[in-house]
């Protein structure tokens, strides 16, 4: 067929376009359907577990959002405001938002509809108290540059030296 040639004859006539080539393509490969994050999306490290179900149902919902290098960390015996601190980075402004959006839902269902959140308006570093669990969410920049892990002394890739 010629690239100029239309597709539909000008009399009603639809001209045939089946080619006897695609034969030779299956429609389905001899894949399993198994997703094994092999390809170009993988993942950041480990997931940290939680201990209590909200925390397990926080952590779940940042890993299935892509959530990148979450931490936690335990705050008993280290400080009165909360138990756990959640922290995690989104890869823009809209990630951060969607980040945060979402914790929130998660956090509505488990019964704590009413949690404080500061900076959502910007989506550079998002708090969300939820009590027992403070979650902070950052963009990677933001991050950096508070280093907030540091605080309490966990380790992280953040607060590392870039090796030369």
């Amino acid at each position: 067929m010629d690239p100029i040639d239309p597709i539909h004859s000008e009399d009603g006539q639809d001209e045939d376009l089946s080619d006897d080539s695609a034969e030779d393509f299956p429609l389905f490969s001899e894949d399993d359907g198994d997703d094994d994050d092999s390809g170009s999306f993988e993942r950041q490290g480990e997931v940290p577990t939680g201990t209590t179900p909200l925390e397990v149902a926080l952590l779940t919902k940042l890993d299935d959002d892509k959530a990148q290098d979450i931490v936690l960390i335990d705050l008993k015996g280290k400080s009165p405001m909360a138990d756990t601190m959640i922290v995690a980075s989104g890869r823009s402004h809209r990630h951060v938002g969607a980040l945060a959006d979402h914790l929130l839902r998660t956090l509505k269902d488990h019964g704590l509809g009413r949690a404080k959140v500061e900076g959502l308006p910007h989506c550079d570093w998002v708090l969300i108290d939820a009590g027992d669990v403070i979650i902070h969410l950052f963009r990677p920049e933001v991050r950096v540059f508070y280093n907030i892990e540091k605080i309490w002394a966990v380790d992280s890739a953040h607060r590392t030296p870039a090796s030369v």
